[in-house]
């Protein structure tokens, strides 16, 4: 198979206009499982802090059960875990992201990987 063609399909589940599940909700989601904190797993995987309690939120509105429960912190601690139903989202998350993946080994990107050039030519303008 030619390596001219980097097909990337990227899986995003909508809950109205907000994404309830993307690669990096799924991300996020297993740094929370590693990790035991949302705040850790937001430095483990690249994410601000704000940024990474908005996605929690947002997943969090998005299906009939929160994904993310945390506990406050203080002196006894704090953290944070997956809940059994954020498990099953992740799971079924990447199977799904698996599927496609396969699905997309098929004749057709074959055919687009060998018209595609490995890189493209110089210049800057568009030919019409």
């Amino acid at each position: 198979m030619s390596d001219a063609l980097h097909l990337k399909l990227k899986i995003q589940l909508y809950c109205g206009d907000e994404i309830a599940m993307g690669p990096g909700k799924a991300d996020l989601l297993e740094a929370i499982i590693r990790e035991g904190s949302i705040s850790a797993a937001g430095r483990a995987i690249g994410t601000s802090y704000r940024r990474t309690w908005l996605l929690v939120d947002t997943m969090n509105r998005c299906w009939r059960e929160p994904l993310v429960v945390a506990a406050p912190g203080g002196s006894g601690g704090g953290g944070a875990r997956v809940t059994d139903l954020g498990k099953a989202v992740l799971a079924h998350y990447r199977t799904l992201q698996d599927r496609v993946a396969n699905a997309a080994a098929c004749p057709d990107r074959q055919a687009l990987a060998d018209a595609m050039l490995a890189s493209p030519r110089p210049g800057g303008k568009s030919e019409r």
